[in-house]
């Protein structure tokens, strides 16, 4: 199977699988739109550029048949990356982020559950989100997974989870792929819904699928001008204009970070090996506070930006979450290569290569509070 397809190819994950997937022989075809949001109005991204010359590229829309159609052609291997991303920007823009993830993954397998196509497998790029909250354990009540955080006690500061049974403090635990499914914004619903089409039409079809769930990704080729999503971006964008780093409630919250190469293993992993209509986390298992992103950072950048704890929160977020990959690792022998010393290492030396964008985070800023969604 060497003919591939790869929705949302021009973007920072998909541009990264593209020439891989080139390196190793596939002949790939990407479809995207080349959003303003990510790739500029003058189209000329980094991602883009890099594999422009090097697949058979389609400028269209997962939202159009005629588009979907003329990508599937021919091909064998559906990897599906094309989505709106950014939990709190999703709060406001719910038509877009419903019609794009979810009418956009209907239309692709409603094709193929009416017409006919050479698909073989397709290969879902999910996200964390869908189980909102990670994991905890409470040393009365053993584990628990937390709802979404009480506004009274995040506008009192009060920022982690307590058990919801005993009012004891509880730790993070790494998230396992069957730890409850609990997403806590528009975007995370319609992850949870791409998964849930993709699985039961797979299912129906008797066509392999698998769903990798990804923690948050970083990299070289990551879009510095999108103010939603992407925080080592965000904050070098932030630092390189010379501008205050502003974090929300009080830094110690934390993400599991994957470097992008990992991911792209992770991809091509569940492509080769036979473990089949399966869901995967695909993060790192360890657990990186936002304070320790942005000092890194700085020290990095050899800056001395002003890191703000401001106490505030966004609506949407959530505090701990970290995976477990006991799975990814048993059944597809995925193992992290890049720990986040050397990644963000890389994605330093590669911003510095770059020209140094326009800082419009506080346009974003402005925007999700007139909606009240940053309190």
């Amino acid at each position: 199977m060497k003919n591939v397809l790869i929705t949302g190819g021009a973007g920072f994950i998909g541009s990264h699988l593209s020439n891989k997937l080139v390196d190793l022989g596939y002949t790939v075809t990407v479809l995207d739109n080349l959003s303003t949001q990510i790739h500029g109005r003058k189209r000329d991204s980094f991602s883009y550029n890099s594999i422009r010359n090097n697949v058979n590229f389609i400028l269209g829309d997962v939202r159009k048949k005629s588009d979907l159609r003329k990508a599937i052609k021919n091909q064998e291997i559906i990897f599906h990356l094309a989505a709106e991303t950014g939990t709190t920007q999703s709060m406001l823009e719910i038509s877009k982020y419903t019609s794009v993830n979810t009418l956009g993954t209907a239309n692709l397998l409603e094709i193929l559950a009416k017409e006919n196509h050479c698909i073989k497998k397709i290969i879902l790029a999910s996200s964390r989100s869908v189980y909102g909250e990670g994991k905890y354990f409470c040393q009365k009540d053993g584990f628990i997974f937390p709802e979404q955080r009480n506004k009274n006690d995040l506008d009192n500061g009060r920022f982690e989870h307590v058990c919801p049974i005993c009012n004891k403090n509880i730790n993070p635990e790494p998230t396992d792929e069957e730890s409850k499914i609990n997403p806590l914004s528009i975007y995370a619903i319609t992850k949870y819904q791409q998964e849930q089409l993709i699985s039961k039409i797979g299912d129906i079809l008797d066509l392999p699928v698998v769903i990798l769930r990804y923690q948050n990704v970083y990299g070289p080729g990551q879009s510095l001008t999108n103010p939603y999503t992407g925080i080592l971006s965000v904050f070098s964008t932030r630092i390189l204009n010379k501008n205050n780093i502003e974090i929300y409630e009080d830094g110690n919250e934390s993400r599991d970070f994957i470097f992008i190469d990992d991911v792209i293993n992770a991809n091509i992993l569940s492509l080769r090996k036979e473990a089949n209509n399966q869901i995967f986390n695909v993060g790192s298992g360890d657990m990186i506070t936002i304070n320790d992103v942005a000092s890194s950072l700085n020290e990095l950048y050899n800056c001395s930006s002003n890191i703000l704890n401001t106490g505030k929160y966004r609506l949407g977020d959530i505090r701990h979450n970290y995976a477990d990959i006991t799975k990814i690792r048993s059944l597809l022998g995925f193992q992290p290569t890049v720990n986040f010393k050397s990644g963000i290492t890389q994605f330093v030396d590669w911003v510095n290569t770059q020209k140094i964008s326009k800082d419009k985070y506080q346009d974003s800023v402005k925007l999700l509070k007139e909606k009240g969604l940053i309190r």
